[in-house]
């Protein structure tokens, strides 16, 4: 109940802001009688795509912090935490970012995540089975790992992309709507008659699965510059033997939005093509060959 309050409170969030920004704009709309205005569909598709984007970047640390149960920890209580503090700020500097807010969430699978919409006020939370299950200089790999994400921009980056991407479907689609409705089916009503909306339906699936496909892949090519990153700031062997426990264990589950910033995921059911990780086989392979100065935050 609570994952379907957050995705309804944020879909809420999403159309106010893009009802707002059209307004603001001045954006009219796309159909004109029988026609299709394209710089009004290209702005309608451009404003509704990004405020879905950042709307739930935004909303990213309180959305992770409500839906995982995170627990930041603003005053160490015990040695471990000091010991995440203290990691953490050192690795922060040697990234050249502001140290990101701790947190803590109650898990058993050894998992790991940053969001934040911006590198100097981002969040990384650990789980409480990654502390328990992995030695010190794994865990530290893996927070290494997720600076990593903070320090290349990767929330920021992928959030643009998304952007781009969800304008593409909502441009395209409508597009097609229109041709089949009244090319094909020669409707000549006015406004949107079923056969369009059931036709743009139809196209943002199929245009969405084209566009997760681009997306996903994306996500495997930064996962590689992370684990770079990880290895640059707790050492190559560290992050390599992380990543090996990893493969001893199953991937903890995360909510969809942190999902693809986590330490590892799992297989997806639709194929590779849909996979946001690469490999764990992949990931040692492409640090056992790579040398030590090539270790960097891209």
């Amino acid at each position: 109940m609570k994952r379907i309050g957050l995705f309804l409170l944020t879909n809420f969030a999403v159309i106010a802001v893009a009802m707002i920004t059209l307004n603001v704009l001045g954006v009219g709309s796309y159909m004109e009688g029988t026609s299709l205005n394209l710089g009004n569909l290209f702005m309608f598709a451009l404003v509704i795509g990004f405020a879905g984007s950042f709307v739930s970047l935004a909303m990213s640390k309180w959305l992770a912090k409500m839906s995982t149960g995170a627990k930041v920890i603003k005053q160490p209580s015990n040695a471990d935490e000091q010991w995440l503090f203290d990691t953490v700020a050192r690795m922060s500097e040697k990234a050249g970012i502001k140290a990101p807010e701790i947190a803590v969430y109650d898990s058993p699978e050894p998992n790991a995540f940053a969001t934040g919409m911006r590198k100097n006020a981002a969040l990384v939370a650990v789980s409480t089975g990654l502390m328990r299950g992995m030695r010190k200089n794994e865990v530290e790999a893996v927070i290494g790992h997720e600076i990593a994400h903070v320090a290349n921009g990767d929330m920021i980056t992928m959030a643009l992309l998304q952007g781009v991407l969800n304008t593409f479907v909502i441009f395209f689609a409508k597009i097609v709507a229109w041709v089949v409705d009244r090319v094909v089916f020669k409707n000549e009503s006015s406004g949107h008659s079923i056969t369009f909306i059931i036709v743009d339906i139809v196209a943002q699936i199929l245009f969405g699965i084209l566009a997760s496909i681009v997306s996903m892949w994306f996500s495997r090519k930064r996962e590689f510059h992370a684990d770079n990153g990880g290895a640059y700031l707790a050492g190559k062997e560290n992050m390599i033997a992380a990543l090996k426990r990893l493969q001893t264990t199953q991937p903890g589950e995360l909510p969809d939005q942190m999902a693809a910033f986590g330490i590892s995921s799992k297989p997806s059911s639709f194929g590779d093509l849909f996979r946001s990780h690469p490999p764990l086989e992949d990931r040692i392979a492409f640090l056992e060959n790579t040398t030590e100065a090539q270790l960097k935050i891209a």
